[in-house]
């Protein structure tokens, strides 16, 4: 009866959500986003058969990656037609990127840490020209990882896929959940900040103003706080932040919010955004 009565609340509350727009970016929708499959990220998908939305959670794990270790996935990326899973595991053992390619066949490739590396492997994104990766990592950093696209410009599943350059963003950033291209030289990242010591706000919608296109050379990031993500539940206590996805056919922004306590299973949230 409990959860029943958290469940109607839930849903009143629902219906009286205000509007939490983020800057430029002015809400226009939300959907419920499941904890089981849709809590870490998506990405859209565009094929010639048609275009979808991926998203990612601790039940899209396939169990033939978390026997061998793989036990985290994190906010997935998508570009002409590939998508990529990012995965990392609870030793300093490598980070994996699941590719699915455009013909629906899968790939693994796999990076061997740097030393200077960390071991979380947050997100991935695509850049628009489909020639390199961005990945990144947990913590306070001031950089965004480098790679060339696997598929792409990496094709070999069995060689290691090296780290290229780094996006030195000017100032630290906290916790990114993930980044997505809406131009090539800029990237939309959602960060679980839980302190808001770095922007003066937590969760925070951060953009990053590239100085050129990545690719094997580093290039300059400049950060910009948009704004806090939309906080609303009908639980009370500390949301998470997730994945994010820039949908260039029609300018959608989404990402994905957690709600706190049970709340989590009846009203976390991926927003949708229009500037």
């Amino acid at each position: 009866m409990r959860v029943l009565a958290v469940t109607a609340a839930c849903l009143l509350l629902f219906a009286g959500f205000a509007s939490a727009d983020v800057g430029p970016w002015r809400t226009v929708g939300w959907d419920v986003a499941r904890p089981l499959d849709e809590s870490q990220g998506l990405a859209v998908v565009e094929r010639p058969s048609g275009t979808v939305v991926k998203y990612t959670g601790i039940g899209t794990i396939p169990p033939s990656l978390a026997t061998r270790g793989w036990n985290h996935v994190g906010d997935p990326g998508a570009g002409h037609g590939y998508y990529v899973e990012p995965y990392q595991r609870d030793d300093r053992g490598a980070k994996l990127f699941r590719v699915q390619a455009p013909d629906g066949t899968w790939a693994e490739y796999q990076h061997a840490l740097e030393p200077w590396e960390a071991s979380n492997n947050s997100f991935a994104a695509v850049s628009p020209d489909g020639r390199w990766l961005v990945a990144g990592e947990w913590g306070t950093m001031d950089r965004l990882l480098v790679h060339p696209m696997p598929g792409i410009a990496h094709t070999d599943p069995a060689a290691n896929l090296p780290y290229s350059s780094a996006v030195r963003l000017d100032r630290p950033v906290r916790d990114i959940q993930g980044c997505d291209f809406v131009s090539a030289t800029r990237l939309l990242c959602s960060s679980d900040d839980p302190a808001g010591s770095l922007f003066g706000v937590t969760k925070p919608l951060l953009q990053v103003d590239l100085a050129g296109q990545v690719g094997s050379s580093d290039v300059a990031g400049t950060v910009t706080l948009l704004g806090q993500l939309p906080l609303e539940s009908g639980c009370s206590g500390e949301f998470e932040a997730e994945g994010i996805d820039y949908d260039e056919r029609d300018g959608t922004l989404r990402v994905v919010v957690l709600s706190p306590g049970i709340c989590v299973v009846f009203d976390s949230k991926t927003w949708r955004f229009r500037r």
